[in-house]
């Protein structure tokens, strides 16, 4: 049994509000789903230290290895999915944001370790895959997990586990305010003001902990200045315009493989994600790898635009196969590597018309940033989160107005003319995992039971034969019938609440005694939310739940259904 401290604590944190419990939780998640991230991210460069010269330099390999080492890679990744099961080796951001709908963030254990160590055999074997996606789910699982653990409110674990996931972004990337904007746009989809600032806490830890462990800087130093004029603007244009096509062109091949390979088992799907990673590596090895292998060849050598194009399409198809194929790992790091050489062959076009663009490195650097910008954008329809990305990975406030004018285009030309959505949507939607709930739901279940329901009770045993009398002596009560029961269920009794109701027929001389109107009610678990309560009640569309703690006896208090669509009617909850 909790103390009451413990059940007072429980109770506000089951409100929609900002507390400073909360706020210490998000800062407790954050430190572990921070550190968790520093490890995987340490456990990925030890790797890269012993197999290559520098981390993402794929180059310094000699053919055959990279012909073999996604291949073993896959295997090894086989390996961990066959410890713990094959039918938990979902990982990734549309997973989360399933759980999110379905658990409140709750991750199963065994899907977590093959996402830890899954991941870091993708990243360190060559794989087209990014850091985010585990940096997600990893930052998900530990603070959902431990508000499971505290016995927290549903509505709070969910507030908990998109922390974690800032924490974790911000950590992978040392981007806090990107990260905030990221949990609100990508993976909560909604903005509400309670979850900002233990969000906020959350993303400024994680990125404290990889500053302390990794240092301050990023991955993307080399973009230190940007010099776009009024005269490139049109170009910007012709980039984002691009850039939408070729998201549009990405998302739905990428949705057709995931389609095709879905029903294959996942050994098959594996080997050939390897198989393809290592012809096109054995070839091209540039394309391997998250961005920094893409980005720092467009960067490093004057390459010549066709050059440029083979880079894309490589990179393209890689990112298809890795992530089509179920590979352990996430998408955005690649579609940063695919936006930068789409703005380097764009500014290698610009040069045939204006002499002035050719050569010059500082106009290949800002081009390729803003490709980051646009494809990111409008391959996760995430305009805010891509915009606030390239502002933090480049530390200049100056990209403000050219990316926005990068990603207005990509995202208008993106969904407008190409009828594009977000990959994560539309992967969703292609594995028919639940993504969305009703809206009636989605308002209820920000609500925990445990703050909105009503404590004052008054329970009498089925062989008390003086309801009534008991009734008048509780007036502020509700009248709650305990009755043993027979039944083989786990809990010894069944509870009845008597409604009291005035029946205009049966009115008289004893006009001011109510009737009562019986109904069972259904247990509902202190951790369940407003939303569960509905469901309960919603084909009678009367009656009441009752709120127990750990065993289903022990009842704390009840919510009636005429609470809740008093709430649905005018938002607020009468008691």
């Amino acid at each position: 049994m909790l103390t009451n401290f413990d059940l007072t604590t429980r109770t506000r944190l089951a409100l929609p509000r900002t507390s400073w419990q909360l706020c210490l939780l998000a800062i407790i998640g954050g430190t572990v789903s921070a550190s968790l991230i520093v490890l995987f991210i340490w456990s990925i460069e030890s790797l890269h230290n012993v197999l290559l010269d520098d981390i993402d330099h794929y180059t310094s390999l000699n053919d055959i290895s990279r012909f073999l080492l996604p291949i073993i890679g896959a295997l090894c990744i086989l390996v961990f999915a066959t410890i713990t099961g094959y039918q938990y080796s979902r990982t990734g951001i549309p997973f989360v944001l399933h759980r999110l709908k379905v658990a409140y963030g709750v991750i199963p254990f065994r899907n977590t370790f093959n996402q830890f160590f899954g991941g870091v055999l993708a990243l360190a074997s060559g794989f087209s895959v990014g850091r985010e996606g585990p940096a997600v789910h990893l930052g998900a699982a530990c603070s959902g997990y431990l508000g499971s653990r505290l016995n927290l409110p549903s509505n709070a674990i969910r507030t908990l586990s998109a922390c974690g996931v800032a924490a974790g972004i911000a950590a992978c990337f040392n981007t806090p305010v990107a990260a905030v904007i990221f949990v609100m746009e990508v993976i909560l989809r909604e903005y509400k003001v309670h979850m900002f600032i233990p969000i906020m806490l959350a993303s400024i830890i994680g990125s404290m902990i990889t500053s302390q462990v990794f240092g301050p800087a990023h991955q993307f130093e080399f973009f230190n200045s940007i010099s776009i004029g009024y005269s490139q603007y049109a170009w910007l244009v012709f980039l984002g315009i691009l850039l939408g096509a070729l998201a549009s062109i990405f998302n739905r091949y990428l949705v057709l493989v995931v389609k095709h390979f879905q029903h294959i088992h996942l050994a098959k799907r594996f080997l050939l994600a390897g198989v393809i990673t290592g012809i096109i590596g054995y070839a091209i090895p540039q394309a391997m790898g998250t961005d920094l292998s893409a980005i720092n060849y467009i960067m490093e050598d004057n390459a010549h635009v066709w050059l440029l194009v083979i880079l894309l399409f490589a990179k393209c198809a890689l990112t298809t196969a890795a992530i089509g194929l179920g590979v352990p790992g996430g998408i955005i790091g690649p579609i940063l590597g695919i936006g930068a050489v789409a703005g380097a062959i764009v500014v290698s076009v610009a040069s045939d018309f204006t002499s002035s663009y050719a050569n010059d490195t500082q106009m290949l650097s800002d081009f390729a940033l803003m490709g980051m910008a646009g494809f990111m954008a409008a391959t996760l329809n995430a305009p805010l989160a891509a915009l606030l990305a390239v502002v933090e990975l480049s530390n200049q406030l100056e990209v403000i107005v050219p990316a926005m004018l990068v990603i207005s285009a990509s995202c208008l030309a993106s969904g407008q003319f190409f009828k594009n959505r977000s990959i994560f949507i539309m992967q969703l939607d292609m594995q028919k995992l639940v993504y969305r709930k009703q809206p009636i739901e989605d308002s209820l279940h920000h609500i925990g039971a445990l703050g909105v329901m009503q404590t004052k009770l008054t329970i009498v045993d089925d062989d008390n034969p003086t309801l009534e009398s008991k009734h008048k002596n509780e007036e502020s009560s509700h009248l709650v019938l305990r009755q043993s029961n027979k039944d083989e269920t786990p809990y010894n009794y069944h509870y009845y609440w008597h409604e009291a109701v005035l029946d205009s027929d049966d009115l008289g001389a004893n006009d001011n005694v109510p009737r009562y109107r019986q109904h069972k009610l259904i247990p509902l678990s202190s951790r369940d939310t407003l939303a569960e309560a509905y469901w309960a009640l919603k084909e009678q569309r009367a009656g009441a739940v009752y709120v127990f703690d750990k065993q289903q006896d022990n009842i704390l208090g009840l919510i009636t259904f005429e609470q809740i669509r008093q709430y649905l009617l005018e938002g607020k909850l009468h008691s």
